[in-house]
C-alpha cells in the first residue's frame, strides 16, 4: 500500500467518521512507518489553512490546550514551527507567538508508542479540520511594517519595570504607587505616539489605521476577566470583543494602545488573584467558608472599579497634555492639535471594530453577588488604583460611568460575538 494512501484511508476513517473508528484509522498509521512524513505534511498544510481562516500561533495553542491535552499542545506547536519556514512574512506580534510556542527549549517529547502517537496526531487534526474562520487580524499592519525593527521605547520598557515591580510587592502602597506611575506613562506614551504619527504627515488625521491583537482570557471565572480587559481596552483608546467558545478577546486600536493594554491587562490580572488570595485567607481565618461566588464576586468588583479608576488616569493625563499643549499653540510651538488628532483616532478604532464585528452583543455577569466579595474586590481595585482620584463610593449594585459595551446593576459589561 502506498504511504498517501495510507493516510488517505487513515483520515477517511478517523476525520470523517464516527468517534469509534479512530483506533483502526490509527492502527493503520501505526502498521506503516513510512507515512510518517506525509502524515507530518498533511498537518502543516491543516496548520496553513487555519492561518488563511483568521488563526494565528497563540490560538491555535491556546484552543488546543482548553479543547485536548498536553501532547496535542506539543504537537501542534512542533507543526506550527516546522511550517514557519514555509510560510509568509508576517508582522512582529506573529514572530512573538512562534517564539513563546511551548516545547521551545529543546527538551525531547516523551517516548510513546506508535499506536498512541497516531492516535494524538488523529484528535489533534480533527480538531484543526474543524476549527471556524476569526476575522483577519491583519488588516492594519501595512502602514506599521517599519515598526517591526524598531526596538522597545524607553517609555515602554519603564512601564514593563514598573508593573513586574507592582506584581512582585507585599505593600499595597508601593504597588498602587507603581502602577498610577505605569499608567500615567501608558497615557502620555500614547498621546506622544499619536501626535508624532499626525506631526509626521502633516495633518491632525494620521493615515496610520488601527491594528488588532488577541489575548487569552482563560478559566476560571472568565467572564470577570473578559470584563476587566474590557475596562483596561475602553480606558486606553481601545476596544475589546470577548470569543467565549475560544477563551480570547480581540482588542482593536493602535499599536502602541495594544501594547498597553496588554502590559496592564497581565499586571492587572497577577495583582487580582493575589489580591483574592489573601482576602480568601482573611476570610477563613474569620471562620467564613469562601465559595465561587466570592470569587466570582471579588473579580467583577475588581473589574468594575479598576475600569472607573483607569478611565480617571486616562481623562486626567489627556487634560494635562492637553493644556500643555494649548500654552504651546500661544507661542507658536505645537506643530498639533490634540484634541483632533485623538478624535480622528477614536474614530478610526470605531470604524474598524464595526467593520470586524459588525454584530456583538453584550453579556452580563452571570450569577448571585457575594457581598464580602465584592466588598474584598473593590478594596483590592482601590489597593491597585492607577489613578490620582480619590475612590468613590460604591456599593454592589451602583451604575459606573457608561463603557463602550455597557453597564449592568453588577459592574461592567463585555461586549462579545
Amino acid at each position: 500500500m502506498s504511504t498517501p494512501r495510507t493516510v488517505d484511508r487513515a483520515f477517511e476513517t478517523a476525520l470523517y467518521d464516527t468517534a469509534d473508528a479512530l483506533d483502526t484509522a490509527a492502527s493503520l498509521l501505526a502498521a506503516d512507518p513510512a507515512a510518517d512524513a506525509e502524515l507530518a505534511r498533511r498537518g502543516e498544510e491543516f496548520v496553513a489553512t487555519a492561518w488563511r481562516r483568521g488563526w494565528q500561533p497563540a490560538d491555535l495553542v491556546r484552543v488546543v490546550r482548553r479543547e485536548l491535552d498536553d501532547v496535542h499542545v506539543r504537537l501542534v506547536a512542533a507543526l506550527v514551527r516546522a511550517q514557519a519556514p514555509h510560510d509568509r512574512a508576517r508582522g512582529p506580534r506573529w514572530a512573538a507567538q512562534l517564539d513563546d510556542l511551548p516545547g521551545g527549549d529543546g527538551a525531547a517529547p516523551p517516548r510513546t508508542d506508535r499506536f498512541s502517537h497516531a492516535t494524538a496526531v488523529l484528535e489533534l487534526y480533527r480538531l484543526l479540520l474543524r476549527l471556524p474562520g476569526l476575522e483577519p487580524l491583519e488588516a492594519g499592519e501595512g502602514p506599521r511594517r517599519g515598526r517591526e525593527n524598531r526596538p522597545e521605547s524607553r517609555a515602554l520598557a519603564r512601564i514593563r519595570a514598573l508593573l513586574a515591580k507592582a506584581e512582585a510587592t507585599g505593600y499595597p502602597e508601593e504597588a498602587e504607587a507603581l502602577s498610577a506611575k505605569a499608567q500615567e506613562l501608558m497615557a502620555r506614551h500614547s498621546i506622544d505616539e499619536a501626535l508624532l504619527a499626525a506631526q509626521a504627515h502633516g495633518h491632525a488625521s494620521s493615515p496610520d489605521t488601527p491594528g488588532a491583537c488577541r489575548i487569552g482570557v482563560e478559566p476560571p471565572y472568565e467572564q470577570a476577566k473578559a470584563v476587566l480587559l474590557d475596562a483596561v481596552a475602553d480606558a486606553n483608546h481601545c476596544g475589546a470583543v470577548w470569543n467565549e467558545p475560544f477563551g480570547f478577546s480581540t482588542v482593536v486600536g493602535f499599536e502602541s494602545d495594544l501594547e498597553a493594554v496588554e502590559l496592564l491587562y497581565t499586571s492587572l490580572l497577577v495583582q487580582a488573584e493575589a489580591a483574592m488570595t489573601k482576602a480568601e485567607a482573611g476570610q477563613r481565618a474569620g471562620g467564613r467558608k469562601r465559595t465561587k461566588t466570592f470569587r466570582q464576586s471579588f473579580l467583577a468588583a475588581y473589574a468594575h472599579r479598576a475600569g472607573t479608576r483607569l478611565r480617571a488616569a486616562a481623562e486626567a493625563a489627556t487634560q494635562a497634555v492637553a493644556e500643555a499643549a494649548t500654552e504651546a499653540a500661544t507661542t507658536g510651538a505645537a506643530d498639533a492639535d490634540l484634541l483632533p488628532v485623538l478624535a480622528s483616532r477614536e474614530a478610526a478604532v470605531t470604524d474598524r471594530m464595526e467593520h470586524m464585528f459588525p454584530e456583538t452583543t453584550t453579556t452580563r455577569l452571570r450569577g448571585s453577588v457575594d457581598a464580602a466579595g465584592w466588598t474584598e474586590g473593590t478594596r483590592a481595585a482601590d489597593a491597585a488604583r492607577v489613578g490620582r482620584h480619590r475612590p468613590l463610593e460604591q456599593t454592589p449594585g451602583a451604575r459606573g460611568p457608561k463603557p463602550r459595551s455597557g453597564t449592568d446593576a453588577g459592574g461592567r459589561q463585555s461586549r462579545r460575538q
